[in-house]
């Protein structure tokens, strides 16, 4: 970008923005997102993961500016090449304006799980980018962009669906490869995955590395379609595969989510306290508001644990054990199969209802799915390809089998993973958590095994080659001493 302000990021190196995007960075919309972490309460477990949604979003516009560049350039000039270039860039630069306090926890675990609303923070994002040209003096005619026009098309582009585009009929054509830059629900591939990868594994110390700069230069666009060298098919496995065990060891880390239930269970408490402090009726009312939802961000939690208001008791108290380090008990986990979420109901109720001497109300069951990104399909035969003919013009290749490209891939592209938490609280004792956790897992397993959540044979195989040759399971404290015998061997 030719430019006015130059910024050093960790993930990108010198990345420069215009007047035209600076105008949408300097405003309190777009600041708020600094008090936004980007893995919400990751940085509990893996301390580096600090980073915020403004980072974030700076990478992901610098990406969406270049990669929408280098394509126009491909196809040659266009009269609107300029307008869908600034539409793009703001699009990415605004597509996470809506998300709340600690980021996903609060739109997936609070707002759809605990409070059963449906809203997702792309909704919060248009609503926010809205909330940002009412109060802000945006000057759309000086950066060459129209109203209402170029707004509705940047609100599509955030959605990353060029159906919710209403227009007039005089409206320019949009290109639909556009609309895969930003928010790609076609196959996932796009620059918002591109730089939260590469940033989400920098700063967790995640030693994952795959090159999506490559991935950028080797890509181009036929039939109105972002394609990739049929060469880089491998590279893009690998992309989907670090999405993979990013969730898998980083975003649903078992003490992770541990954290991620007690802060639900902190805002449950203070929902009541957050509606009058924000005058709205439902809370509903307060993520759909612009005005008031940009005073909600992570420092809601430092106002809640200081306040003195006696409602706020309950919520203070989790947050202090937080503090203190005295978490949700991971009572037990197991891999299982795809369960749809009607018969996910089914099973929680099955499973609490045999536990006993234990309140129901202190028992979690968590359900983790981990994909490639298209849920149980492999997202790669979503993927178009391209290679060269004898003179080196482009042509699509329409089908890549997996076995060309390596023997080693997934034939799975979808596991769920079910664990089961303790509520606990600041007073409890540690023998009586002991005979409560026994209990609950005990139980857990029985009925896992009845509703056939586990294969039984492995579960014996597995139970088996824990055990020494005196048939006894090995405690830490024959570990410690086996590793001193080896020692004094040495």
């Amino acid at each position: 970008m030719d430019s006015n302000k130059l910024t050093k990021d960790p993930i990108h190196g010198y990345i420069k923005f215009e007047n035209w995007v600076i105008q949408f960075i300097d405003t309190p919309q777009f600041q708020r997102l600094r008090d936004i972490k980007q893995l919400g309460t990751a940085f509990y477990v893996f301390p580096g993961a600090t980073h915020t949604r403004f980072e974030h979003s700076l990478g992901t516009a610098y990406l969406a500016y270049n990669l929408t560049k280098r394509l126009q350039e491909q196809q040659g000039k266009n009269n609107d090449d300029e307008r869908n270039l600034k539409c793009v860039t703001l699009a990415a630069l605004c597509h996470d304006l809506g998300h709340g306090p600690y980021s996903h926890l609060f739109d997936r675990d609070f707002i759809k799980d605990s409070l059963g609303i449906n809203w997702k923070h792309e909704e919060g994002s248009i609503t926010m980018f809205q909330d940002l040209l009412d109060k802000n003096p945006i000057d759309f005619e000086s950066m060459g962009l129209e109203k209402p026009d170029d707004v509705e098309i940047i609100k599509a582009l955030i959605k990353g669906d060029p159906k919710s585009l209403t227009l007039t009929e005089s409206t320019r054509n949009i290109p639909k490869y556009l609309f895969n830059i930003v928010n790609n629900g076609e196959n996932s591939l796009d620059v918002d995955k591109f730089d939260y990868f590469a940033r989400d594994c920098y700063y967790s110390g995640a030693k994952i590395q795959f090159d999506f700069q490559r991935l950028m230069q080797l890509s181009r666009v036929m039939d109105d379609e972002i394609v990739y060298y049929y060469k880089e098919c491998y590279l893009i496995y690998e992309l989907f595969h670090t999405r993979y065990s990013l969730h898998k060891t980083v975003y649903k880390h078992r003490v992770v989510r541990a954290i991620d239930h007690m802060i639900c269970d902190a805002l449950k408490h203070a929902q009541k306290y957050l509606e009058k402090k924000f005058e709205v009726e439902k809370f509903d009312d307060l993520i759909n508001n612009g005005e008031k939802y940009i005073q909600l961000s992570d420092s809601i939690f430092y106002e809640i644990e200081y306040s003195k208001d006696k409602e706020l008791t309950g919520s203070k108290e989790i947050i202090e054990q937080i503090k203190k380090r005295k978490l949700y008990k991971l009572v037990d986990e197991f891999l299982t199969e795809k369960k749809e979420d009607s018969e996910k109901k089914k099973i929680n109720e099955k499973i609490i209802n045999c536990i006993k001497n234990v309140d129901h109300n202190d028992i979690i069951i968590d359900w983790l799915s981990f994909d490639y990104g298209k849920k149980d399909k492999n997202p790669v035969k979503f993927v178009k390809f391209y290679d060269f003919d004898d003179d080196k013009k482009p042509f699509q290749v329409k089908k890549i089998k997996k076995e060309d490209v390596s023997y080693f891939l997934p034939t799975v592209y979808k596991e769920e993973i079910v664990r089961i938490y303790l509520r606990t609280k600041k007073n409890d004792k540690k023998d009586e958590l002991k005979i409560k956790i026994k209990e609950i897992k005990t139980a857990f397993r029985a009925k896992a095994k009845d509703l056939k959540l586990i294969n039984e044979e492995e579960e014996e195989s597995n139970s088996e080659s824990e055990k020494d040759e005196k048939g006894r399971k090995p405690s830490i404290s024959d570990e410690t001493s086996q590793r001193k015998k080896s020692k004094n061997e040495k």
